[in-house]
């Protein structure tokens, strides 16, 4: 009995190592799982950094930009900066068109009324008439020329076809002033919708990037992104001068177009008292 007790006794001894080695091998299995976290984690932070370091080093600039974008909004912006150097180009040709009609206008009426027979004045000017209120009264002083009968009469209805003259030849300077605002306003009214859709052809490109390289990293969708939103940017670059040039100048032509609807009707006044 004692050595059946004893046998028990020590196996009982001989359990109580075995089983604290298994509880150990258990928690040990159990903290595997924080491991192969810690791992995970530590990859993620790794692949965060290199994206980081790869989007810190890309070259956003301008010129890298469009060098980078499709042939689709390459053709965008191109026809943008084409767009936005022509509006300039109008702009410069206008104001300076603008500036000598106003000083001419100021040195014709100064001849005007400065009491010079108006025959002398014509026959001065009627070759070669330099500015819109010369070839206005050039046309008026023609169609009453043309009036008179060699005995001196006139023909019934001359006032009538000196302001039919003169109304056509204000017609004329009119568009001549006016010729190429409605490049401005199209310019102004188009050029934000044309770099709207420059930018959605680049996201949609971007988009397509991504789902077929599976990286949503920065590195990959931010240099697609700016290179869209560059089309938007020239797109507003050319339409708010533009804009802004049409409403100046076509308030400059209708000025001047009033100048000039002023003198016709002074020079009709004059030339009706004739009639009296």
């Amino acid at each position: 009995m004692r050595s059946r007790r004893m046998s028990a006794a020590d196996t009982e001894v001989f359990a109580f190592p075995l089983s604290s080695w298994y509880i150990v091998a258990l928690m040990r299995r159990e903290k595997r799982p924080f491991r192969f976290e810690a791992r995970a984690k530590d990859s993620l932070q790794a692949m965060e950094t290199e994206t980081l370091a790869a989007a810190s080093h890309a070259d956003f600039t301008l010129i890298a930009l469009f060098f980078r974008a499709s042939i689709t909004v390459q053709l965008v912006m191109i026809s943008l900066i084409v767009a936005s150097v022509w509006v300039w180009a109008v702009t410069f040709t206008k104001v300076k068109m603008f500036r000598g009609a106003r000083a001419n206008a100021t040195a014709f009426d100064a001849a005007f009324w400065s009491g010079e027979p108006l025959d002398e004045l014509y026959d001065r000017i009627a070759d070669a008439p330099n500015s819109a209120h010369e070839r206005v009264f050039v046309a008026g002083m023609t169609e009453w020329r043309r009036s008179l009968r060699d005995d001196g009469a006139l023909i019934p209805g001359v006032q009538q076809r000196v302001d039919r003259s003169m109304d056509v030849a204000i017609a004329r300077e009119s568009e001549r002033w006016t010729h190429g605002l409605g490049f401005l306003a199209t310019t102004g009214s188009a050029a934000p919708f044309v770099g709207l859709f420059g930018t959605v052809w680049g996201i949609m490109r971007s988009f397509q990037e991504i789902a077929i390289s599976g990286n949503t990293s920065l590195a990959t969708v931010a240099p697609g992104i700016a290179e869209a939103l560059l089309a938007t940017g020239l797109g507003l670059l050319a339409a708010i001068p533009a804009v802004i040039i049409y409403n100046m100048l076509s308030a400059d032509a209708e000025r001047l177009v009033g100048g000039l609807e002023g003198f016709a009707d002074e020079f009709s006044t004059l030339l009706s008292r004739q009639l009296d």
